[in-house]
């Protein structure tokens, strides 16, 4: 499957009357990129922050080593929901509120849809 550049301005609401093969695609790269609990956690330590934090102050409240942290980080950013800023040699990461915002919508199921 072909990277999608950002997947959360690629993505259709799944209550959309049809979704294309680009939008599907699209929209599985997002849950993947929530679909692992390191990376959700590090979603939750990002987002109580409420400012942008260092890597090297994400790998204690982890467990991980700063390579696993980096990494799952990457998998954030390149799904567009978290930013990465450089501060000299050190990456600091913050959460795209406005990315959230579109990924929010995207499950908002009309009422009576399912259930």
């Amino acid at each position: 499957m072909p990277a999608v550049a950002d997947p959360v301005s690629c993505c259709a609401p799944l209550a959309a009357p049809a979704l294309s093969v680009e939008e599907a695609a699209a929209t599985a790269a997002l849950f993947a990129a929530l679909g692992n609990p390191a990376r959700v956690r590090l979603v939750n330590l990002l987002a109580a922050s409420g400012e942008a934090v260092c890597l090297c102050n994400l790998t204690e409240p982890l467990g991980l080593a700063q390579a696993t942290v980096s990494e799952h980080l990457r998998k954030l950013v390149e799904a567009g929901l978290v930013l990465r800023e450089e501060r000299g040699k050190w990456s600091f990461f913050s959460i795209n509120g406005e990315a959230f915002e579109r990924a929010a919508a995207l499950a908002d199921l009309p009422k009576g849809a399912c259930c």
